[in-house]
């Protein structure tokens, strides 16, 4: 882990703006200098107005790596449910030749019912939701090793959650990257479960980039403090209307003292 550098995030939320707004943030974090730039997979806002408006994740994803040049672009995390595994993967393929190949693919079980319910998937259990997970994540590998053309280059899988018994195994199995939100002590004890789940199948933990997010505004507060305890990336959030993005200006800051 300490061979990675630092780097910051921003996820860019597709709720409450209209869609020049949004990228127009796209845009404008990749000149403050993020890293990497996040949409998510909803079909409703999370936040404010239940109703309010929203774009559909996939997409948002494609129109991001064509409005941007240099950022990583990903989801945070797209939900396993939405979408057979083979088609998500061969839409992330195509999206990373949009982007020139910038696209790290971002996944998670579900848990948003209120998505569910109204666009008609089975909504189930957590542990059917995981099952599905970790069923489908050796069918993504295996379908974008078959891609003719393949990627532009071994596209990264983040797996986004923070349950210990069967989230973080999975993250142990098989992902690049894992972002979770949480607290510095939270953070502290779910990398702890996520090296035991590593050390019991063989694999390095170094391996696998850490991100956080805090549900406050006080990531850049705890930066170093983070980095002492294995987190490499550091991801910001902006909601529409407004996108305030002086978070990520301040968490770039950090970066660049941090030396990243």
């Amino acid at each position: 882990m300490s061979a990675m550098r630092v780097r910051v995030g921003i996820q860019v939320q597709p709720q409450h703006a209209d869609f020049a707004s949004m990228r127009r943030a796209w845009q404008e974090a990749e000149e403050i200098g993020a890293d990497c730039i996040y949409t998510w997979d909803h079909f409703f806002p999370l936040r404010g107005e239940p109703e309010g408006r929203h774009f559909e994740g996939l997409a948002c994803l494609a129109a991001l790596a064509a409005s941007t040049e240099r950022a990583e672009v990903g989801a945070l995390v797209m939900c396993n449910s939405y979408r057979n595994p083979n088609l998500l993967a061969d839409a992330h393929r195509t999206i990373d030749h949009i982007s020139g190949g910038r696209v790290v693919l971002g996944i998670g079980a579900g848990w948003f019912q209120k998505d569910y319910d109204e666009y008609g998937y089975a909504f189930g259990t957590a542990a059917d939701r995981l099952r599905a997970l970790r069923r489908d994540l050796p069918v993504i590998r295996d379908r974008l090793a078959r891609l003719n053309p393949p990627p532009l280059r071994d596209m990264p899988i983040l797996v986004g959650g923070g349950g210990e018994r069967v989230t973080l195994r999975i993250v142990a199995e098989h992902a690049d990257a894992w972002h979770v939100f949480a607290d510095l002590d939270t953070y502290r004890h779910k990398a702890r479960v996520l090296a035991e789940h590593c050390a019991r199948i063989g694999r390095d933990p170094g391996e696998i980039e850490h991100s956080v997010s805090r549900f406050d505004r006080e990531l850049p507060r705890h930066a170093d403090a983070y980095l002492e305890a294995g987190v490499r990336q550091f991801v910001v959030s902006a909601s529409g209307p407004d996108y305030d993005l002086g978070p990520l200006r301040e968490m770039v800051a950090r970066r660049d003292a941090l030396g990243g």
